[in-house]
């Protein structure tokens, strides 16, 4: 774990972070860690909505923050699992929206760029790992929370049986509904870590335990019909899934409808009532005006609910009879900044149209990459199970994901922490982790102030990273390259080959040779200037 470089990336982004460990904490962790336990030395992030000891929980509202003494159990396990907490991730204002938009610690941007929202409301975890900074993150999932900005920024999301996961030192959305959701690059990653964190704490009410099998061969339902919002794109990515039979997704739609257009509404008022009347200029706007619908419903009205809710149960059940999962787009369609502005509420709602009806239906959730449209947006489908089928519906979700990925080996300014690594990033591409190439390269400084990595005949092994980008932003990143520098084939020492940045040989001709020192970071450290 290189503490310098995730301090510097979480220092560049503090529309994605909201608090941190510094440096020297963060090397305290590092060192109590027992290299034999399961996450050791995995650096993680914590939305602003779970408590961390000794950082403060904002909710994404500066006034309501205090600090808690001790960690949410949820954030313990990980903790005696050897993981490193590196600090809160921004969210949507009290975890109500899914654009991650409505906070006043700023609006992340998708890691595809181009202004497409992140999503919300767990926006600041869901980056921290597809930025690379930290390997996995928790989030939390009402309605979504923990998909949606999982489906905008290419990463696996796992949204839990509620329950599995204890909520206890969470703030509250809607308590009844609410999860502790997983985020990291891979479903495999995303699975392992939910295997360590669940599990019952007694002294939390809503903390469940159980387990449900699949068949070796389940069945696939996909819906009957869907709306994409008019998104071509998205419908096409969508049409590469196959289903066994096709189901009419309608009574699992309606009730998603319940959770923001229904008395669930006033269950968030069950905890914030008080801070809202006292202090409502302390809540953006648009958070202000979703909670506040809350006071419009009776207990009629919630009764009322609870009654047709437990008829769409009914009909969710007999799905079930017939299918063992159910496949849907994450999104219908995505979303820029500009776009979300212009309709804040309804657009918000449409995100949520293929997620808000899980918890309602004590369903579990995975999900999964789904390659990326004709235009560059990232594509994303999530696989349902009923409860306790979490194990289960990860294992299948393993070969659902497309990730559409292309590994890049960098050996200079774009490594971790050096000027152009931001083009990296930019672009979506994740740290992998270290590497070095085989022994048949040399590394020039060259006068431009770049290095410069030529393969040639008496050559040695040099330190690169590797790194994941979207194969649909590979086009656009190589016609930034200037020459002497392209992209190759690079020779890595366990034998494989990558892309990779390579330099013509012609501009090593007067350049300084640092292949001795095995890498750039190496040169530099010696007291070499760019």
């Amino acid at each position: 774990m290189d503490v310098n470089a995730i301090v510097a990336a979480v220092r560049a982004r503090p529309d994605v972070w909201i608090s941190s460990f510094g440096p020297d904490e963060l090397r305290e962790q590092v060192e109590r860690v027992d290299t034999g336990l399961p996450l050791a030395g995995l650096p993680f992030a914590v939305k602003d909505n779970i408590d961390v000891a000794g950082l403060p929980t904002t909710a994404g509202c500066p006034d309501f923050a205090y600090t808690p003494e001790r960690n949410a159990p949820v954030v313990q396990r990980l903790v005696d699992a050897g993981a490193i907490v590196v600090g809160k991730t921004n969210l949507d204002q009290f975890a109500t929206g899914l654009t991650g938009t409505r906070s006043p610690y700023g609006a992340p941007e998708s890691v595809f760029g181009g202004g497409l929202i992140s999503g919300g409301s767990s926006s600041g975890s869901a980056v921290a790992v597809a930025d690379g900074t930290v390997v996995f993150a928790l989030g939390t999932d009402t309605a979504g929370s923990g998909r949606v900005p999982a489906a905008l920024n290419g990463i696996a999301g796992i949204k839990p049986t509620r329950g599995l996961l204890s909520t206890l030192g969470v703030v509250p959305a809607c308590r009844s509904l609410d999860c502790v959701s997983v985020f990291a690059r891979d479903v495999t990653t995303a699975d392992r870590v939910t295997r360590v964190a669940r599990g019952r704490v007694p002294e939390d009410p809503w903390s469940r335990e159980g387990t449900r099998p699949l068949p070796a061969e389940p069945r696939i339902g996909v819906p009957e019909t869907l709306d994409f919002f008019g998104d071509a794109g998205q419908e096409k990515a969508f049409a590469r899934v196959s289903g066994d039979t096709t189901v009419d997704v309608g009574p699992l739609l309606e009730a998603g409808d319940l959770l923001y257009r229904g008395p669930w509404v006033a269950e968030r008022l069950a905890d914030l009532d008080e801070f809202l009347r006292a202090r409502p200029e302390s809540v953006l706007p648009v958070t202000r005006a979703v909670l506040e619908t809350g006071y419009g419903f009776t207990a009629a009205d919630a009764f009322r609910a609870q009654h047709r809710l437990q008829q769409l149960k009914h009909a969710a059940d007999r799905m079930w009879e017939q299918i063992d999962v159910l496949v849907l787009p994450t999104v219908g369609t995505t979303f820029t900044h500009s776009e979300i502005a212009e309709d804040p509420i309804g657009r918000n709602l449409m995100l949520g149209r293929y997620t808000q009806f899980a918890n309602l239906l004590d369903m579990a959730a995975v999900t999964v990459p789904n390659g990326f449209t004709a235009d560059g947006r990232p594509a994303s489908v999530t696989l349902f199970g009923p409860a306790f089928s979490d194990d289960a519906l990860a294992r299948l979700a393993r070969s659902w994901a497309i990730y559409d990925t292309v590994t890049l080996a960098v050996a200079g300014l774009h490594l971790s922490g050096e000027p152009r690594n931001g083009e990296l990033l930019e672009r979506g591409a994740t740290l992998a982790g270290a590497a070095r190439t085989a022994p048949c390269y040399r590394l020039y400084h060259l006068p431009s102030g770049a290095p410069g990595l030529v393969r040639t005949a008496g050559g040695e092994s040099i330190e690169v990273e590797l790194w994941q980008m979207p194969a649909g932003q590979v086009g656009g990143f190589l016609a930034g390259i200037a020459a002497p520098l392209s992209l190759g084939r690079v020779a890595l020492d366990d034998g494989t080959e990558v892309t990779g940045f390579l330099c013509e040989a012609y501009a090593a001709a007067g350049a300084e040779d640092i292949t001795a020192s095995g890498g750039w970071r190496n040169h530099r450290a010696r007291g070499a200037t760019t």
